[in-house]
């Protein structure tokens, strides 16, 4: 091949200058733009942690923040009884016990209030807690006990709230309903409409008691109304107790029916004592306005451990058909 030939071929083949130009630009672009995307990404990867960061620390810190203690000579202490009582809930005999046990122990503690929020729940605990409150009373003679309902305090709520020496409330609290309920569902004739077999094997003639997937026969009906008629007279029991002489069962039969009232008729009928709010309290009766909150709060793993282990033991119980359980509601 001559010369000319192989200068020919070098012209075709290899770009022209312009040519290498345009392609230089085109790569600084792009590589311009790729710093500018990886500079964004990181920049809304950031910002996406520093969200998560946040929300982390509303959820650890958050639920731990109290009301200061102020450098008052007294104050009035509170510890709050809100939501669903039961082992696995913030209104847990255990955490309402811990709260009242430090509140009792703080040497500036000149009163306390418990401030009720909720439609009752668990019979036990709500007698664990009863029961501390009558031994702290008892225990510090000289710190007064005031249960102050908020919306409601119905069934297990006020199984604890007559341990008070008094009880308040507003016009439209909802207060009462002294009884003793169980509840389920009964599958059977849905079942036999489907065409399905429940094969149900039990060591002990009693223990499939309660099985939605089979027939509540009329002695497992009688067996669980004795124990609810027993637990509902401790019921009785324990209100009589903690209200003496200004419980107006004699005038008022439907006292202990199940039956839950407005504040008002309430207090005709000597559930409460008279109305008022926690500061109200605090400030005109115990004479400390400074509130210091001694609820024991749960920090986020605690929440979170607590709400998969409920959630799963929620499906575990409905698919074995163990669903049901005692409440004072």
């Amino acid at each position: 091949m001559s010369e000319s030939n192989k200068g020919a071929h070098r012209n075709q083949s290899e770009p022209s200058s312009w040519e290498r130009d345009l392609l230089n630009q085109m790569v600084m672009a792009t590589v311009t733009e790729n710093r500018r995307s990886r500079r964004w990404g990181i920049f809304f990867k950031l910002l996406t942690f520093g969200y998560l960061f946040l929300i982390l620390g509303v959820f650890l810190w958050g639920d731990k923040l109290q009301v200061a203690k102020t450098d008052a000579e007294e104050h009035t202490a509170l510890v709050e009884v809100k939501g669903l009582i039961s082992s696995e809930t913030k209104a847990s005999a255990d955490n309402i016990v811990t709260g009242l046990r430090t509140a009792f122990e703080d040497e500036k503690t000149k009163g306390v209030i418990l401030r009720m929020n909720t439609p009752g729940g668990s019979p036990v605990q709500s007698r664990y807690i009863n029961r501390e409150i009558t031994r702290l009373k008892e225990k510090y003679p000289k710190i007064p006990v005031y249960a102050v309902v908020a919306d409601v305090c119905a069934s297990g709520g006020y199984y604890i709230a007559v341990a008070a020496d008094r009880i308040y409330a507003d016009e439209g609290s909802l207060v009462g309903s002294i009884g003793v309920l169980i509840n389920g569902f009964g599958f059977v004739d849905g079942m036999r409409e489907l065409g399905i077999e429940r094969r149900l094997l039990t060591a002990g003639e009693n223990k499939g008691i309660l099985d939605p997937f089979s027939p509540l026969n009329e002695t497992d009906k009688g067996y669980i109304q004795q124990m609810l008629d027993q637990l509902h007279e401790q019921f009785i029991a324990t209100v009589k107790e903690g209200r003496g002489d200004r419980l107006k069962a004699a005038e008022y039969p439907e006292l202990f029916s199940g039956l839950f009232w407005n504040g008002e008729e309430a207090r005709e009928m000597g559930l409460i004592d008279e109305f008022g709010s926690s500061s109200y309290v605090a400030r005109e009766v115990i004479g400390a306005e400074e509130i210091v909150d001694f609820t024991p709060k749960e920090d986020v793993w605690e929440r979170l451990a607590r709400n998969i282990g409920a959630g799963a033991a929620e499906v575990l119980t409905t698919i074995g058909g163990l669903g049901g359980g005692f409440s004072i509601q």
